[in-house]
């Protein structure tokens, strides 16, 4: 990957949740939902999280920016180490870091006019004057394609694919520097789908937008993400630019995960030879296994894998987590 200087940089991020049970004087117990994660955003680019459902996607980006507990590690943004920040600190570093949910049905207050909605974030920050945020929302919802006249109605008198430019809409309000999408697309049409993308793209290029692209779609992965962080269950086990993730994967499940794709060109590429089917269910993400965690399900898994953990190891511009890459 390029070096560039990151907005976001995340080390060592880790996080847990402690389970029920135990007794007053048992071990306790911990679901590790992140573990030692690091990976970077660079200004203006967009950064791909991929893996399987309860690979730990959406916990790792939300907890990057504060919106869900961290265990450990550090996440520098501006200078700053956002789990360090004081709450008011973090709250005004809020304008600089906001978030396009998945469901554009649930994620909107039904009960709201879509232009309160959208001058939401500018309220509870107080950010300009009220004259000022109502022509800021007017000018938001000419960039993201709909009508000023619009304002005053509600979330139910829009598609699918409107609501989603309403949370489009919402999250720039604060002129914000990093969002977050999380499975922005997955719950529209495909045709709404590419709309919106291509929307994302505009707005980037326009502002200078750095995105954290959460999701399970590779299609989706694979036009909008410069670089591309896989994980599995609650690690990165392969981090790379977009190019050399879709062209020669080097970690066994970013492969498997490439070849669950039937779309995607490579696999009518001449020369590519499709690896063995994965099968099986993750480990629980309670008990880790000492070694790979990926041992169990990989065709190529060796007594090593077994015994060791493999660690994010860096290489030519790419890092792999794997004792025998590709």
């Amino acid at each position: 990957m390029d070096q560039i200087t990151p907005l976001l940089d995340v080390k060592n991020l880790s996080v847990r949740f402690q389970m029920p049970g135990g007794g007053l004087f048992g071990p306790k117990r911990f679901l590790h939902a992140v573990r030692d994660v690091s990976f970077s955003v660079a200004r203006g680019r967009t950064l791909g999280l991929v893996g399987e459902s309860g690979s730990g996607k959406t916990t790792t980006a939300m907890s990057a920016i504060r919106l869900a507990p961290s265990y450990q590690g550090e996440v520098h943004f501006n200078g700053n180490d956002l789990l360090q920040l004081d709450p008011e600190a973090m709250r005004q570093e809020r304008r600089n870091l906001q978030v396009i949910f998945q469901d554009p049905y649930s994620s909107l207050n039904p009960r709201d006019r879509v232009g309160a909605i959208v001058r939401e974030p500018l309220d509870l920050l107080g950010i300009g004057t009220v004259e000022e945020r109502g022509a800021r929302v007017s000018e938001l919802f000419g960039l993201v394609g709909l009508r000023p006249d619009q304002m005053s109605l509600f979330p139910h008198q829009f598609s699918g694919g409107q609501r989603q430019r309403i949370s489009i809409a919402r999250a720039m309000s604060t002129n914000p520097s990093l969002i977050v999408c999380d499975e922005p697309v997955s719950a529209l049409d495909v045709a709404i789908q590419a709309q919106i993308l291509n929307l994302l793209r505009k707005l980037q290029d326009e502002l200078g937008l750095s995105y954290l692209f959460i999701s399970h779609d590779l299609g989706v992965v694979q036009f909008i993400c410069d670089d591309i962080a896989v994980m599995y269950l609650g690690q990165v086990v392969e981090y790379a630019s977009r190019k050399e993730i879709f062209g020669s994967p080097k970690h066994p499940y970013t492969q498997a995960l490439l070849d669950s794709a039937p779309s995607l060109a490579r696999r009518k590429s001449s020369g590519y030879k499709r690896q063995a089917a994965v099968s099986g269910d993750p480990p629980s993400p309670v008990n880790i296994p000492p070694g790979c965690a990926f041992a169990g399900r990989c065709p190529k898994s060796q007594a090593r894998c077994d015994t060791d953990r493999p660690v994010l190891t860096a290489d030519a511009g790419r890092s792999v987590a794997c004792h025998f890459p590709n």
